[in-house]
This record gives structure tokens, C-alpha cells and sequence, in this order.
């Protein structure tokens, strides 16, 4: 049996949501919501599904649901959604605060609704390669660039883009953080466009990471050192190698990987644990966790700005 999906929000990631879900085999494209109708109306008549002008409109129609309207009404838009009995991915970063993802992840509880967090990085092809080589993470590098997006402007580069990169390191260390230093410069907007934040874990591993949004090119690369060997992974071209010590003299092999479209294979899990009423593999406290650092780091900056 499909289940029954739908998007709230019809911007440039929710009209990706939707081509996605029309492409999915498990999954039905039933409802488009938007507060601007004709948006909405676009993106149905592109992927199919019908417009709708509430979210108990939605709600009624929809089993599982995408949530891709701006980060300040997160809390509003997912809470009303399971209430109504939906389950929800929820587009990171979960909330603005710490507060509303709380609620979001106690109205998931209260309701027995699933709440996935869209960290897109999680399903990336090269990400299986990393786990299945990862034993102890020494030191970690992330680079994520890309031109100015002209969107997310009620957010700074820190919980648009950095967030990604952060969720997935608390997820590769599972250590506590012992201390984080950062720095930040807005260029475009009225909030940091670049940053670079050090993290000190308590096991010992450090994470250096940067983010821009105002960059020439696009990348977004993780490497990972650890006792035994050394990943180089890119995500933009589902890419990686690994380096490891053989006496006086350093090996390299390509690192294998299936390559897929994360977003389609993201949507894919979200509706397979709709459907089963499993644990999703990134919960609202994995994106709670990961939203806890990047404040942090985002209050350390505004200090300095």
C-alpha cells in the first residue's frame, strides 16, 4: 500500500520534496500546501497531488508530510501536523530555538507521530562508506561552500548550511562537547555569510569546520583522521578515498560508492518508517542536538559582529 504524502511550503526545497515523493514507488503525491494558493497549485500541476489552503486540509488528506516553510514557524506548522495525525519531516534545522524543538519532539511523543529531521547528509551514498570504516575519530575537517543562495535570509550560514556538517560530526564522535570557539563575518546580509567554528570533544577528537555562503565555487568535503587510516570524502561528487600506513609508505584506494540522490533516498526511509512506524534514523534529538551547537556557535559569532 502507498502512503499518502504531502508538502507544506512550496520554495525551492519544498518543490524538491515534491519531485522526489511523485518519484517514489512507495509514496502517493496527494496534497500541496502553500499560503500563496497559486504556488501551491505550480507545484501540483508540475508533480501531481492536489492544492490545498490549510493544514487540516493537508492533514486530512496526508499520512506523512514535508515541512519546508521558513525555520521560524517550524514549531507552529510540525506541532499542528501531528496533532492532526501526520507523520513529519521537518526541514533543518528542526527550530529556531531549543524550546520549540522541544515541543516538536514532545508533541511527537504525546501523539505517537514520527518527526524526522531533514539532515540530508545522513543518506548520502558516501555517508555508508564513512561508517562502515569509522572506528575512532581523531580529528575531523569540513568544508562547505556555495554562492549566495538568495534564500534562507532569516538564518545565517551557521543554521542554513553549517548545521549539515554539524549534525553529522556529534553523529560520527557520540562523544559530549567540551568546548567550542568560533568566528564569523557577515558579507551580504545582516547575519554571518562565513564562519568557522573548532569543536573540542570530551573523548579527545576535535572537528574543525567551515561554512560560506558567499563563496565563487561549490564544495562540500569531510575528512576524517583516525589512528589506523585517513577518509577523504566528497559529498557533491558521492566520492572518497582512503589513505592508510603500509611500513614507511602511505596507500590510497578509491572508495566505493553507489551513487543515488540523497534527498529522493531521504524521503524514501521517511516514508518507509511511516508505513512500518519505525525510529527514524535522524529523530527530533538528533536535530535538537545538532540545532544545541549551532546556536552556540551563532551566539559566539554575534558576540564578535
Amino acid at each position: 500500500m502507498k502512503i499518502k504524502a504531502g508538502v507544506a511550503g512550496t520554495g525551492s526545497m519544498g518543490r524538491n520534496h515534491a519531485r522526489c515523493y511523485s518519484l517514489l514507488e512507495n509514496a502517493e503525491l496527494t496534497a500541496i500546501y502553500d499560503q500563496d494558493i497559486e504556488r501551491a497549485r505550480a507545484v501540483a500541476e508540475e508533480f501531481g497531488g492536489q492544492a490545498v489552503s490549510s493544514l487540516e486540509e493537508l492533514a486530512d488528506l496526508c499520512q506523512a508530510v514535508s515541512v519546508a516553510v521558513p525555520t521560524v514557524v517550524h514549531r507552529e506548522v510540525g506541532c499542528t501536523l501531528m496533532d492532526l495525525g501526520c507523520d513529519v519531516l521537518m526541514e533543518k534545522p528542526i527550530a529556531n530555538s531549543l524550546d520549540d524543538a522541544r515541543a516538536l519532539i514532545e508533541t511527537s511523543h504525546q501523539k505517537d507521530r514520527i518527526l524526522q529531521v531533514g539532515h540530508i547528509e545522513r543518506f548520502n551514498p558516501v555517508m555508508r562508506s564513512l561508517e562502515e570504516r569509522l572506528t575512532e575519530p581523531k580529528f575531523i575537517e569540513a568544508h562547505r561552500l556555495s554562492p549566495f543562495p538568495n534564500r534562507s535570509m532569516d538564518i545565517g550560514v551557521v543554521l542554513d548550511v553549517m548545521i549539515h556538517d554539524l549534525e553529522i560530526i556529534l553523529h560520527l564522535v557520540k562523544s559530549p562537547v567540551a568546548s567550542i570557539d568560533a568566528v564569523g563575518v557577515n558579507v551580504l546580509t545582516q547575519r554571518e555569510d562565513i564562519a568557522n567554528a573548532r569543536i573540542r570533544f570530551e573523548n579527545g577528537c576535535v572537528a574543525n569546520v567551515t561554512a560560506s555562503r558567499i563563496s565563487p565555487e561549490k564544495m562540500r568535503k569531510l575528512r576524517v583522521f583516525q589512528g589506523d587510516c585517513y577518509l577523504s570524502l566528497d559529498y557533491q561528487e558521492q566520492s572518497g578515498e582512503m589513505y592508510w600506513k603500509e611500513g614507511m609508505t602511505i596507500q590510497k584506494s578509491q572508495v566505493e560508492v553507489e551513487k543515488d540522490e540523497p534527498l529522493k533516498l531521504e524521503l524514501a526511509a521517511f516514508i518507509d518508517c511511516s508505513a512500518k512506524g519505525e525510529t527514524p534514523a535522524v529523530t527530533g534529538q538528533h536535530g535538537a542536538a545538532a540545532l544545541d551547537v549551532a546556536l552556540e556557535i551563532t551566539n559566539l559569532i554575534n558576540e564578535s559582529l
